[in-house]
This record gives structure tokens, C-alpha cells and sequence, in this order.
């Protein structure tokens, strides 16, 4: 008989068939916990159980893009112009380090001793310092101002009765010294008002007060009507009589050399230097200054705090 009829012995080539689990009726075994089948054997048919499954969502989920490359680092400054902006930005820079540079190195010549360049191009470095960036003192000064310098100032004055008097000496930088000690927010007029007018008129006459030219005849008169306004507000000017009149006035300097530290050798002669200026004969001109101050102190209502003094009208001649 064929091997492959029916009632034949099958062959050992063929392999033996296997029930299908899904047609078993056998009751599923779970196996007890700690125990574990056997790799080669195989488990018993039986039905498989259902698994609880979300229902399938009608959305789709959505689509990731994929990550992008890292972008570049952003510009920041310069960086970040175009390049005809960065070559203005860069000229801009270039013009303002020269123009600082041209500064300090003018600076330096005019505060720096005399010298070979400053005696070559002085007048082009004075033209660059003044007036904006004037400088007063001096880098590396082999003799620093070791000076106390007072300006002081009398008048004559006619009182009432026709009679005429001349007062004492007041001291006006002491004035101005009083008014500034103590105080954290002195004035300007009360800092150098008086000092730079009496270094103006130093500077514009020589050593027998003769004037040098028109600077020194404006120095003068700067000077006049400074004093003549100061000593119109002093009180010890109406002792003599009632409303007197400022006929003329006087100025002096007051020099007196700076003690040396106790440590130090130098000697110093402490006797003061004065250095009188002749008679000034109060102007027209002096008078109207007075009288312009002395209405903006009535207009404040500041009239009884100091006797006005009122300034002569002359024709200008000296009234010795």
C-alpha cells in the first residue's frame, strides 16, 4: 500500500499534528506564582483570553517635525550693522579717539613749564584752551603760590552837612572767606569774583599801575564798580552823618607769605607786602551800578537790613 492511504503507517519524516488551541474546550491553567514551564514542553491548549483594548481613535496623531539644526549665535554691536554702517561706525570711532588725544596733549602743553613746543606752537595751543577749557595752575610747578593775597579797599565819603571823611580799610576777601566757610554751596561771585578781578588788573598794568593799552583801562574799571558796590552796603559808612556820598575809593593788595610746616628749614619773612593803587573818583557809571542794586534790594523788600550809600555824580576828574 502507498504510505500516504489512508490506514497507513505514517512516516517518521512527518510531523505529528498539534491541536489547535483556539478549538479546545479545556479550561485555561495559570501557573502558580514561583513556578515556570519548562522551555521544551508545550503549553496545554486552551482559549485565549481577551484583552481589554482601548477603542481606536477616528483622530490621527500628529505629526512631529523633525528637530531643526541648531541656529547660529545672534549678532550683537557692531556685529549686528551692515557693513557700511560698521566702516561709519568704525571712522566715527577713529575721529573721536584723535580729537581726545589732540585734547590731553594740548592740555599738557599748556600746564606743562615752559618748553621747546609750547615756545614753537603757543599761540596755537592758546587758541585751543581759551576760553572753554582754561586752566589756572600749573603741572610740575617748580614754586607753587605760597601767597595769601587780601584785597582791601577804603573810601571818602561826604556826608550831609558838606563835610567829608575817609574810612578805614575793609577787608573784603575776609568778607568773602566768612561768607564761604561753611558753607557746601558757596556762589561763584563769592569764590572768585573779587580774586580774578584784581588778577585781571595785576595782569594788565605794570609794576607803577600804568594800564596797557584798553585791557588794562577795562580791568580798572571792573574792579571800581566792584568796590564801589561792596562798600555801598557797609553800615559803618553812615556813622559820620545821613546819606553820605561816595565821592572816591581806594584799593590795595594785602600779600603775606605762607608759614612753612614745622618741619621744614625755610625761612620766610612774614611781614606783609601792600600794594596801594591811586585814587579812583566814582564815575557816573559806578552810580547807576548802585543804583540799580540798591532798587532790586528795595524791590525784595531787603531795605532795612543796610544803610544805602549813595554814589557821587562827577565829571570824572579826580576831586582831591
Amino acid at each position: 500500500m502507498d504510505a500516504y492511504d489512508k490506514g497507513s503507517t505514517a512516516r517518521r519524516s512527518d510531523p505529528e499534528p498539534r491541536p489547535d488551541p483556539l478549538l479546545s474546550s479545556a479550561p485555561d491553567e495559570v501557573p502558580e506564582a514561583g513556578q515556570v514551564p519548562d522551555v521544551g514542553q508545550e503549553p496545554e491548549s486552551g482559549p485565549v483570553p481577551e484583552l481589554d483594548l482601548p477603542p481606536p481613535s477616528s483622530a490621527s496623531p500628529p505629526l512631529t517635525s523633525p528637530p531643526s539644526p541648531p541656529s547660529a549665535i545672534p549678532r550683537i554691536g557692531l556685529s549686528a550693522l551692515s557693513v557700511r554702517y560698521q566702516i561709519a561706525a568704525a571712522c566715527a570711532l577713529v575721529v573721536v579717539a584723535l580729537v581726545a588725544c589732540v585734547h590731553v596733549a594740548m592740555v599738557f602743553l599748556h600746564v606743562a613749564p615752559s618748553n621747546t613746543v609750547y615756545k614753537q606752537y603757543g599761540r596755537a595751543v592758546d587758541g585751543w584752551i581759551y576760553p572753554e577749557f582754561e586752566q589756572n595752575w600749573k603741572l610740575f610747578a617748580p614754586n607753587p603760590l605760597q601767597q595769601n593775597i587780601a584785597v582791601q579797599a577804603r573810601a571818602e565819603v561826604r556826608t550831609a552837612d558838606g563835610g567829608t571823611r575817609t574810612t578805614g580799610w575793609y577787608d573784603l576777601s575776609a568778607r568773602d572767606g566768612a561768607d564761604i566757610d561753611g558753607n557746601p554751596l558757596p556762589s561763584h561771585t563769592q569764590q572768585n569774583e573779587l580774586r580774578r578781578a584784581w588778577d585781571f588788573y595785576v595782569s594788565a598794568h605794570d609794576s607803577e599801575n600804568r594800564p596797557s593799552g584798553l585791557r588794562g583801562q577795562l580791568s580798572e574799571r571792573y574792579i571800581r564798580r566792584i568796590v564801589v558796590l561792596r562798600l555801598s552796603h557797609e553800615d559803618g559808612l553812615t556813622a559820620a552823618g545821613k546819606q553820605p556820598t561816595l565821592a572816591r575809593v581806594q584799593v590795595r593788595s594785602r600779600t603775606t607769605n605762607v608759614a612753612p610746616p614745622p618741619w621744614s628749614d625755610e625761612k620766610v619773612d612774614p611781614k606783609p607786602l601792600y600794594r596801594e593803587v591811586p585814587w579812583w573818583t566814582v564815575t557816573v557809571a559806578d552810580r547807576a551800578l548802585d543804583s540799580n542794586s540798591n532798587s532790586n534790594t528795595n524791590s525784595q523788600g531787603q531795605n532795612g537790613s543796610s544803610t544805602r550809600v549813595r554814589a557821587a555824580a562827577t565829571d570824572g576828574t579826580d576831586a582831591r
